[in-house]
C-alpha cells in the first residue's frame, strides 16, 4: 500500500512562542519519504525532534511574531506492523483521562452495555455512538469532553472518539484515541479514531465511519486530544489562519466492512 499525505498550516502568532506539531507521520515498519518546512518572512525556523512514545514525532521550534508557514509532505510505502501493549499502557488507557472522563460514564456503560464482552463490546459501542452522536462541524468546543458529547448528542470525529474512548474504559477495555491522516476522508481533515485492547491485540474503532480503516495513518497516540493535538502551543497567543490537509491511497478505496483490524 503507497499513502500519500500532507499537511499546510498559517500561523498567526501574537508574540514569541513555543510551538509544538504533531503533523509527523508516526514512526514505523514502513518507507516514508517526508519533508517538513517551517518558514516565517521568508526565513526557516529550526524544528527539535521530540520522539514520544507509540512512534508519535512531535517537532518543536520557536516562532516569534507575526505569520508562520508550514508545510509538510509525505509518502509512506507498505503497512506498519503492529505494535503490542505493554503492561504500563493496559493499566494508563483503562484511567480516565481529561477528555474521556470514565468514571462519570460507568453506570451508563454498565447499563447499557454490561454484559458484553471482547469483540461484541467493542461492535455495540462503535455501533450505538454511531447511530446515537450527529457529525455537526463546528458543533462542540476545543474544552468539551465524552461527557458534553453525550449529553449535546453531535460532535465531530474527536467527540466521537473521546465518548468511545470513555464507554469502553468504563466496561474495563484498554481505550486510547489515535489521530491520522485518512484517506477518503469527507471533509478532508486530521482524524481522530480509537484503538481498543481486546484478546491481545489493538482494534481500530471508528464512530464517524467516514473512511475506511485500513487506509489510516497513524500520526499520534495517546489517552485523548491533550496527547494528540496537531499544534499545542505556550507563550504567545496563536490563531491557526488556515489549515489544509490531503490524504491519498493509491489505487480504489477498499470497502470498511467493519470486521476488527488493527491499524498499519
Amino acid at each position: 500500500m503507497r499513502r500519500t499525505v500532507s499537511a499546510r498550516l498559517e500561523l498567526d502568532v501574537g508574540a514569541d512562542a513555543d510551538l509544538l506539531l504533531a503533523i509527523a507521520v508516526a514512526s514505523g515498519s514502513y518507507a516514508v519519504t517526508e519533508q517538513l518546512v517551517i518558514t516565517q518572512g521568508g526565513r526557516l525556523i529550526d524544528t527539535d525532534p521530540a520522539p514520544m512514545r507509540h512512534g508519535t514525532r512531535v517537532h518543536r521550534c520557536r516562532a516569534r511574531a507575526g505569520r508562520v508557514d508550514i508545510r509538510y509532505d509525505a509518502t509512506v510505502t507498505g503497512r506498519a506492523a503492529p505494535r503490542p501493549a505493554s503492561p504500563a499502557d493496559l493499566v494508563e488507557y483503562l484511567r480516565p483521562s481529561r477528555y474521556a472522563e470514565s468514571d462519570k460514564l460507568l453506570a451508563f456503560a454498565t447499563d447499557l452495555f454490561g454484559g458484553l464482552r471482547g469483540a461484541e463490546c467493542l461492535q455495540a459501542v462503535e455501533a450505538w455512538v454511531h447511530s446515537r452522536i450527529l457529525y455537526v462541524s463546528g458543533s462542540s468546543d476545543h474544552t468539551d469532553g465524552a461527557v458534553d458529547t453525550l449529553l449535546t448528542r453531535c460532535g465531530v470525529c474527536r467527540d466521537y472518539a473521546h465518548l468511545v474512548v470513555g464507554l469502553l474504559r468504563a466496561l474495563a477495555v484498554p481505550a486510547r484515541l489515535v489521530a491520522c491522516y485518512a484517506p477518503g476522508l469527507s471533509p478532508m481533515d486530521f482524524h481522530a479514531v480509537v484503538e481498543a485492547h481486546v484478546d491481545g491485540r489493538w482494534l481500530v474503532l471508528d464512530a464517524t465511519r467516514l473512511a475506511p480503516r485500513s487506509t489510516l495513518l497513524r500520526i499520534a497516540t495517546g489517552r485523548d486530544a491533550a496527547d494528540t493535538a496537531f499544534l499545542s502551543s505556550y507563550g504567545g497567543a496563536v490563531t491557526v489562519g488556515a489549515l489544509e490537509v490531503t490524504a491519498t491511497s493509491d489505487g480504489d478505496l477498499p470497502r470498511d466492512d467493519g470486521s476488527p483490524i488493527e491499524l498499519g
